[in-house]
């Protein structure tokens, strides 16, 4: 079969042996060439479904939990799944056709309901939610990292909000580690809260904190509505 292969083309092409031998090795390379595009469209588009039933079943949740179009009946469930997939990039006129889901109760694929709002952006955006222990306002979420006033304003288009703190920090009884958690209180900040706790008693008010030097007032009001005495 190698010879044939080799007398064929030295016939229709003049290659020499050695030519023929490394034009022999190079069609594997063609052939993955020829076939990477059509491969890299199924991936894509696999990829592309599984996005597509993740926000189909995040639907059917929040429908089952009362979210229902304000000027739709249910014979158009599936329109509406359809306008929450493509919504990203398109119009607001279908999504303003929807009640808004609590902000509180967006999870990270939600949340990228919102156009300029990806997976990165919206896990951050949960880990800092869930990590200040609730929000009292709306402007907090410019200390996540890459919001801007744009995307914040975006957000609450699609989003109520409604202050609520469900986890509050107890200054007297956290360590160090846990302390460091709050997206508020820095690593060195928690040592030093623990340190001046171990050395002069507890707090027994807000004020006791800027007691320590390296706090300041500003610090303290972000701080004080997680505070617990």
């Amino acid at each position: 079969m190698k010879r044939f292969l080799f007398f064929q083309l030295k016939s229709y092409f003049g290659f020499s042996r050695r030519e023929s031998k490394g034009f022999i090795m190079v069609i594997p390379a063609l052939v993955l060439l020829y076939l990477f595009p059509a491969a890299y469209e199924w991936i894509l588009k696999k990829k592309n479904q599984d996005v597509y039933f993740e926000y189909e079943k995040k639907v059917d949740s929040l429908l089952a939990m009362g979210w229902q179009p304000a000027s739709m009946d249910h014979s158009n469930i599936h329109s509406l799944q359809d306008t929450t997939v493509r919504k990203r990039g398109s119009s607001n006129s279908r999504w303003n056709t929807l009640n808004k889901l609590d902000f509180e109760e967006a999870d990270s694929i939600v949340l990228q309901i919102v156009p300029g709002i990806g997976q990165t952006m919206a896990g951050r955006i949960v880990k800092f939610r869930e990590s200040l222990g609730g929000m009292h306002g709306k402007e907090q979420l410019m200390d996540v990292y890459g919001m801007n006033p744009e995307l914040l304003d975006r957000i609450f288009e699609y989003f109520s909000f409604s202050p609520g703190i469900h986890q509050k920090i107890s200054i007297n009884s956290l360590e160090v580690s846990d302390l460091a958690k709050h997206p508020y209180i820095t690593y060195g900040a928690a040592k030093v809260i623990v340190a001046y706790r171990e050395q002069h008693g507890a707090y027994q008010a807000p004020e006791d904190l800027l007691k320590i030097k390296i706090f300041n007032e500003e610090w303290l009001e972000r701080l004080l509505p997680y505070l617990d005495f």
